[in-house]
């Protein structure tokens, strides 16, 4: 028997839940049993959450064409990298509900020539638009504070640039251009200067005395604010 297969024709007709409902029941069982071997989701039902975001924000993105909708979520981007990488997979599912191939350009890729100005993106905006879409909450699989945890890997960008300086009791982290990004009590202190010249790390390496969930509740703040990032 054979499957329900659906081509968009124009951006117009993506207005009813009937229209993209097949897109979010299409499943690639192999893609999430990759991301639970390399370590990107800790169970499958993890990576089922964030390909179902993949898809929403796709949808998101087709449909509104005079938008540029950031990537929001590091760990949502990173699925769908890894939903790329089964090259013939992704390009008949794109071809088969879209119509066209749907690339995934980094945020610092060239400008097309050519290619119309589109409306900025901003997160309230994406969130208002995808709650306004879909009918529901934006889930907090976008907000990658929310996942970090013990065993969450994070990224420092500004590794070996950022500053630590102690003022009575509370150390301060600044970043390289001289603006504050946290201060906290000084018994956190050991666990800054650890941050400030660390390009990657795991949220359980923090050294000092910091309690497990005071580690975790410093790193989400630090992912809130972009001053750290969750690796993919």
């Amino acid at each position: 028997m054979s499957s329900l297969e659906l081509k968009l024709v124009a951006p117009g007709d993506y207005e009813s839940r009937a229209t993209y409902e097949p897109i979010l029941r299409f499943d690639a069982p192999y893609l999430i049993a990759k991301l639970v071997k390399d370590r990107i989701v800790d169970t499958a039902d993890e990576g089922e959450a964030l390909f179902t975001e993949v898809k929403r924000f796709l949808i998101l993105s087709y449909t509104d064409s005079d938008v540029s909708w950031s990537m929001y979520s590091a760990r949502v981007d990173e699925t769908w990298h890894q939903f790329v990488l089964f090259t013939s997979q992704y390009v008949d599912f794109c071809y088969r509900y879209f119509g066209e191939y749907l690339h995934h350009n980094p945020s610092n890729a060239p400008e097309v020539p050519g290619r119309p100005e589109l409306k900025p993106s901003t997160f309230e905006g994406f969130r208002a638009r995808y709650e306004s879409f879909f009918g529901e909450p934006l889930p907090d699989v976008w907000l990658d504070d929310r996942s970090v945890s013990l065993s969450r890997r994070v990224i420092n960008d500004n590794a070996g640039r950022s500053r630590v300086s102690v003022e009575g009791d509370m150390a301060c982290l600044a970043s390289p251009g001289g603006r504050v990004d946290i201060v906290v009590n000084d018994i956190a202190r050991d666990a800054l200067e650890f941050i400030s010249c660390t390009g990657s790390f795991y949220v359980r390496e923090l050294p000092g005395l910091l309690l497990d969930e005071e580690k975790v509740g410093l790193v989400a703040t630090l992912v809130e604010h972009r001053v750290l990032r969750v690796a993919p």
